[in-house]
């Protein structure tokens, strides 16, 4: 009995190491998708799980962008970084600046050896996270831009055309009065209050949000957003909003839900809502371009993407990944490339097509024309001949998530009666500036 006893210790000293080797290698990945997004990107990271044995990537929701960003951000103070994090697009320059605290996904793909086409992606989407030589820095995913949903019952009762959206904000404010004398309660709202209309405003009449193009020229970027145009539009919100033809929706995302609701006719919203709207409307809707003003030499051009990309992280200042740990966040990433994947988050969602083969191939099977406005988001990108200027861009600006609040907490300010929308544009510069030049001391070379 001993000698079987002793024997059968033996054998699970044995095992134990060979069953140890056969567990799976966990991928933490945050995020900061809210329902329904975060369920379908979830189940993104179920579908890797089961097409393998060699990796577990565990998904978690960590809260808003904002809330995720600072939660990596201490968990790798404290050695305890997710491998993977979902940064939103206006984290890219403050990502970028973080050294250790990231992995390159240039640097990881070379590492570890696996290919992802990087060439068939968006060129607005491939550049907004690249380095100026055209090397990744992080896996573009849920890419978006904004666009305009609106109500088209709402538009029939009003007596306006459902299927023409006024194209110029002149004509839109015309539409907004006449959708308040039907009954309307809230012609227009907006969801992510800077990113619509001072940001995107800013790309699409080609006029400067910063100076050194909008950051990606270097850290001694300045803000510009106190320009005559973006004073008069403040003020057509303010002065709307008085008369009821606008609602401001809140901070960041929390306007969204003022239009599937039925509470406002039209909204300023990520692409990315579509999916929200397809499941909760009870209305016929429409999807249009973001309007401009008549007059402004040039305009409209592109509008700039939002959304967010995945960042590989180091565990912390003094602890870097595994070389397996590694090549599961790069397998992971190579799976997020795949086109079924992107052709499905595509389709399902409303967030862009990030590979050109994949919106080529959509188009070719008439997708776009079964499913009419799908198609708005990659137009408006190509808006002005697709040739991107430095005000559109995008935003390479360090700091801008402390900005965006800034620049929320003076609009808010202007909506309330308590200042006039150039006092609001001058406090946002001038308080924004010294986020900039603080982010410059800290990250200069």
């Amino acid at each position: 009995m001993r000698r079987t006893i002793l024997a059968g210790a033996v054998a699970l000293g044995l095992a134990t190491p060979a069953a140890a080797q056969q567990q799976p290698i966990e991928i933490q990945f945050w995020h900061g998708l809210t329902q329904p997004l975060g369920g379908m990107l979830e189940q993104i990271a179920a579908d890797f799980n089961a097409s393998q044995n060699q990796y577990r990537v565990v998904a978690s929701f960590r809260g808003s962008y904002p809330e995720t960003m600072v939660a990596a951000i201490a968990a790798f103070r404290a050695g305890q970084a997710p491998h993977i994090v979902q940064m939103f697009e206006v984290g890219t320059g403050t990502m970028m600046a973080a050294g250790r605290a990231v992995k390159p996904v240039h640097e990881l793909l070379a590492e570890t050896g696996v290919e992802i086409p990087f060439d068939d992606y968006l060129p607005a989407v491939r550049g907004y996270y690249s380095l100026r030589d055209g090397r990744m820095m992080s896996m573009p995913f849920n890419s978006s831009t904004a666009v305009v949903f609106y109500n088209k019952d709402a538009f029939r009762r009003a007596g306006l055309d459902p299927e023409a959206f006024p194209q110029t904000w002149q004509a839109l404010e015309q539409a907004a009065r006449r959708l308040k004398a039907a009954g309307v309660e809230c012609p227009m709202t907006m969801a992510w209050p800077t990113w619509t209309q001072v940001e995107q405003f800013s790309a699409i009449h080609n006029i400067p949000l910063a100076t050194q193009a909008n950051g990606f020229g270097g850290l001694n970027a300045e803000l510009r957003i106190n320009n005559p145009l973006m004073v008069r539009h403040l003020q057509n919100l303010v002065d709307w909003q008085r008369e009821g033809l606008f609602r401001y929706g809140g901070r960041d995302g929390q306007g969204d839900a003022l239009f599937p609701n039925g509470t406002c006719a039209i909204i300023f919203a990520s692409s990315g809502l579509r999916a929200r709207i397809q499941r909760e409307a009870q209305f016929a809707w429409g999807v249009a371009m973001l309007p401009y003003y008549e007059g402004v030499e040039g305009a409209p051009i592109n509008s700039i993407i939002g959304g967010a990309s995945f960042w590989a992280m180091n565990r912390g200042p003094n602890a870097a990944r595994s070389a397996e740990e590694n090549r599961g966040i790069a397998q992971f990433f190579a799976w997020l490339a795949r086109p079924e994947v992107v052709r499905k988050w595509h389709v399902e969602t409303g967030f862009l097509p990030v590979r050109q083969s994949v919106f080529r191939a959509l188009e070719a099977e008439g997708f776009y024309r079964q499913n009419p406005g799908a198609d708005i988001p990659i137009s408006q990108l190509l808006r002005g001949g697709g040739q991107m200027s430095e005000n559109s861009m995008g935003i390479r600006l360090g700091g801008f998530v402390e900005i965006r609040t800034i620049i929320q907490e003076e609009m808010e300010r202007a909506f309330q009666g308590q200042q006039t929308a150039r006092q609001a544009l001058d406090n946002a510069v001038q308080r924004g500036n010294v986020v900039l030049r603080n982010f410059e001391r800290q990250n200069r070379q």
